[in-house]
């Protein structure tokens, strides 16, 4: 069987061209056991895997939970809301506690950039990353690349454009990694204050006009506005930035092309989009989240088979 170069999924910059490859390919074969009747393999049956969560999070941890059973590992929950952390207990305790009862991999979100890697260096289990800060979210970029390789046959050569909050998105960063690798050209669209200084390093291209934007692409990714990140004002209102930088089934239909719709999720409907827009031929959001399952059980399974009984 082929193996990844990698012992942890930490980041998509560690990942070379061959294990996307190899992890799109065995996702192939998991989104066709996902849609038998019989939806479960035992291919994990002996495997322990904790899922950590320090910031919220719904779909993703979902998501996980739903691949890991998929592949019949056994699971264990861990939210830090209500958990020993409030009392002050770190990290690497927590973590410790939790490899104490024999855990072979961890799932983590974490608020602070680099909490992963960290982990990683302290602990033998394998780390796969489910977001850490505004720094990483690999399984995103990959179900997203995974999404627009189905849709459209290839990712090389094609142009994708990330529009709406680059600043503080995790997804941004690693979508611009994932996307570059597989040969797409990539832009990002927002207000300037929403796109960080150090994108020029990146090699992308920048544009502060949507429909100029949208005109380049074949694919336009649209981010959720992170309020909750955002400690100042980064643009007068919500309905300015719907404004200027929403898609609305106007502005779709204006195009002389059809482009790809995707979002990440959870959708500001109204906002960054329009439930037209989500809900129409031309938005793949749902198969994004099919996918979803379908790449975290590859990418568990792939990490799973290096682990050493």
């Amino acid at each position: 069987m082929d193996r990844l170069s990698i012992k942890h999924l930490l980041g998509i910059r560690d990942l070379t061209v061959r294990d996307i490859e190899l992890i799109f390919q065995t996702a192939d074969q998991f989104k066709e056991i996902i849609n038998r009747p019989i939806k479960k393999v035992p291919s994990l049956r002996d495997i322990t895997i904790a899922n950590l969560f320090f910031e919220n999070s719904t779909r993703t941890k979902l998501s996980f939970e739903l691949a890991q059973k998929r592949l019949s590992a056994d699971v264990i929950n861990f939210s830090a809301s209500g958990s020993s952390v409030k009392k002050g207990e770190t990290l690497i305790d927590t973590v410790n506690n939790i490899l104490s009862m024999k855990v072979d991999m961890v799932v983590m979100r974490h608020p602070n950039p680099g909490a992963a890697h960290f982990l990683s260096q302290h602990v033998s289990a394998r780390i796969i990353n489910a977001g850490d800060g505004t720094h990483e979210h690999p399984t995103q970029a990959l179900l997203d690349a995974f999404s627009i390789r189905e849709k459209l046959g290839d990712i090389s050569g094609k142009k994708v454009v990330i529009v709406g909050d680059i600043l503080h998105s995790r997804v941004a960063l690693s979508n611009i990694y994932c996307l570059q690798k597989m040969g797409a050209e990539v832009m990002v669209c927002g207000p300037s204050t929403l796109i960080p200084k150090y994108i020029a390093k990146l090699e992308v291209k920048v544009e502060h006009d949507l429909m100029k934007a949208l005109n380049w692409c074949d694919v336009a990714n649209m981010l959720r506005i992170q309020l909750e990140r955002q400690e100042m004002k980064y643009f007068p209102s919500l309905r300015e930035y719907s404004m200027q930088f929403g898609l609305n089934k106007e502005i779709l239909d204006s195009l002389d092309k059809r482009i790809v719709v995707m979002h990440p999720g959870p959708i500001n409907r109204g906002v960054e989009i329009t439930s037209e827009v989500a809900d129409s031929d031309q938005s793949i959001i749902l198969n994004q989240v099919e996918n979803g399952v379908a790449v975290r059980m590859a990418v568990t399974y792939l990490l799973a088979s290096q682990i050493e009984r």
